[in-house]
């Protein structure tokens, strides 16, 4: 079964922001003059329907380091432990991850990865800022997605991009080796108050797992 479906194309996007169609074209965010890629995508009405539905206890949080190989494992391993029920939209959502792990670990060459499942009720990161990280992968299953937009002197984006839920979005860090000129920024969007639960992927590439413990 296919999950996801090319999501309806946003024409506008901030200086150094490039949007793709598929997997493949998230490397665009190697060439000079790209700070971001969002790979435009959403899920089936099926699945969004089942992982909104689902109660905020069930759903899967971890942070664990490991190789990109065992993310598919680890995943339902997880969600088994947070009690998310068996059934064919788990199996989605784990394949998902285990996909975006492989995609965004050959895209980085990294051997390891920091993967966090997060779970947020609340105002997280909602300044604009660029991660201490090399690259970062972003996916928000459920709820509002990642923010960004252009800024000027420490001031927040006069037009805020919000990602669309089920749309990975790969953003270079402080540590990557060249940074284009374009004051692209981001933020976990502001739902404190909202009764809102997100469920957000994040994926860090790791050289020295043991430096990281």
């Amino acid at each position: 079964m296919e999950v996801w479906k090319i999501h309806d194309r946003v024409q506008d996007s901030p200086l150094g922001v490039r949007l793709v169609d598929i997997a493949e074209d998230c490397a665009v965010i190697r060439q000079s003059d790209c700070a971001v890629s969002v790979w435009q995508r959403r899920p089936l009405p099926s699945f969004q329907s089942w992982i909104d539905g689902l109660a905020p206890e069930t759903l899967p949080t971890a942070r664990v380091i490991l190789r990109p190989e065992g993310v598919r494992t680890a995943v339902r391993q997880i969600c088994v432990s947070a009690g998310t029920p068996d059934c064919v939209e788990r199996d989605l959502l784990i394949d998902d991850v285990a996909a975006m792990a492989d995609i965004f670990a050959k895209l980085m060459q990294a051997q390891w990865l920091r993967l966090r499942l997060d779970l947020i009720t609340t105002n997280a990161c909602k300044k604009f800022h660029v991660d201490a990280v090399t690259a970062r992968l972003v996916c928000t299953y459920r709820g509002t997605g990642t923010q960004y937009g252009n800024t000027e002197g420490g001031r927040d984006p006069k037009s805020i991009f919000t990602v669309p839920t089920g749309s990975p979005i790969l953003l270079r860090g402080t540590r990557w080796p060249e940074q284009p000129p374009s004051g692209v920024r981001h933020r976990s969007p502001p739902i404190e108050g909202s009764g809102e639960t997100r469920l957000v992927l994040v994926l860090d590439p790791i050289t020295e797992p043991e430096e990281e413990i």
